[in-house]
């Protein structure tokens, strides 16, 4: 038996559910080739080669979002509908590892009105703007925090491209806080999955994943998901010896040739470790990786006192009746 070093209020960082989420642990129904790097039978960590070699620059992303207020609509009809005032922002971290330096290079924030009611219109709560995120459906207010995703992946993809060094002739990296899903056209990227939600491998192979020590991975796999690509699990120092303490998933895009996406595996494997948290300065350490976490703090702030916000909204929505 052991505890789990993730601060429960986070969650845990294993949760292997069902498909949907939900339920006791379970295997995911995703189609998975195994034989990929090795034949399934041939499983067993993998070390880090010393001929690998680090990238001169690794560039690290991700968002933030943030509901600011519950809106409603009435409809000339009598009909209402439910609205999200949200905020979100994306940023990049350059880190310089022959430097040992790192820096915020882009980060931009967002926000915006999520609902599904013909007649919303644009909120400008002081000097703040929510655009209006016209939903289809019947907009369900259970519903509204996901549509904020979709524009939060679009900034984190803009500011991706325009962050990156044009003079790095292929030696950067690009990690991606969380799958990657429609983000896979980013070249040299790879998404970094800190909590385990699914079991994707047979449990012959998941005792692979659980005896993997710090630095070492799994041999590249294949997902057969809608967002499917390469995949391995990676072990990452610190982990407190839990079967699954420490582990991520990393995966990279689906259009790579297998030799490619097992020269990314050997890169993670030698660079994601040097980013590894430590408990006493991180709830979720070690798989909320340093750079990650100074720029999460960074883009809250950004984000500006929701409390503020909150009346902002209030008075403009007020006038909006007078009017």
């Amino acid at each position: 038996m052991y505890v789990d070093a993730w601060d429960p209020s986070y969650g845990s960082s294993f949760e292997g559910g069902a498909e949907g989420g939900d339920g006791p642990a379970s295997a995911s129904s995703a189609q998975v080739d195994t034989d990929v790097e090795v034949p399934a039978a041939e499983w067993a960590p993998i070390d880090v080669s010393s001929s690998v070699r680090c990238p001169d620059v690794v560039f690290l992303v991700d968002g933030v979002r943030r509901n600011d207020a519950g809106l409603w609509t009435a409809e000339e009809d009598g009909t209402s509908y439910a609205g999200l005032a949200a905020s979100y922002a994306a940023g990049v971290v350059r880190c310089d590892l022959a430097r040992g330096a790192a820096e915020l290079v882009g980060a931009r924030v967002g926000r915006g009105l999520f609902t599904a009611s013909p007649s919303a219109e644009d909120v400008q709560a002081g000097s703040v703007r929510y655009e209006v995120h016209r939903i289809h459906g019947t907009g369900e207010a259970s519903k509204l925090p996901a549509a904020v995703q979709g524009p939060l992946t679009a900034l984190e993809i803009d500011i991706s491209a325009s962050a990156r060094d044009t003079s790095s002739d292929g030696r950067d990296l690009l990690v991606v806080d969380g799958p990657l899903r429609n983000r896979r056209q980013l070249p040299r990227t790879i998404g970094y999955v800190k909590t385990q939600q699914k079991q994707y491998l047979p449990a012959a192979l998941t005792t692979v994943v659980t005896s993997l020590r710090p630095g070492q991975r799994t041999p590249v796999f294949h997902l057969g998901t809608v967002w499917g690509g390469w995949s391995w699990y990676l072990r990452l120092p610190g982990a407190s010896g839990a079967p699954w303490s420490g582990i991520v998933r990393v995966e990279c895009s689906p259009d790579l040739a297998p030799e490619e996406a097992i020269e990314l595996a050997e890169i993670s494997g030698a660079t994601l470790p040097r980013f590894a948290s430590s408990a006493y300065k991180d709830p979720r350490a070690p798989q909320n990786l340093v750079p990650i976490a100074g720029l999460e703090r960074r883009l809250r702030g950004l984000l500006g006192d929701s409390r503020v916000l909150h009346r902002a909204l209030t008075l403009a929505t007020a006038r909006s009746r007078l009017n």
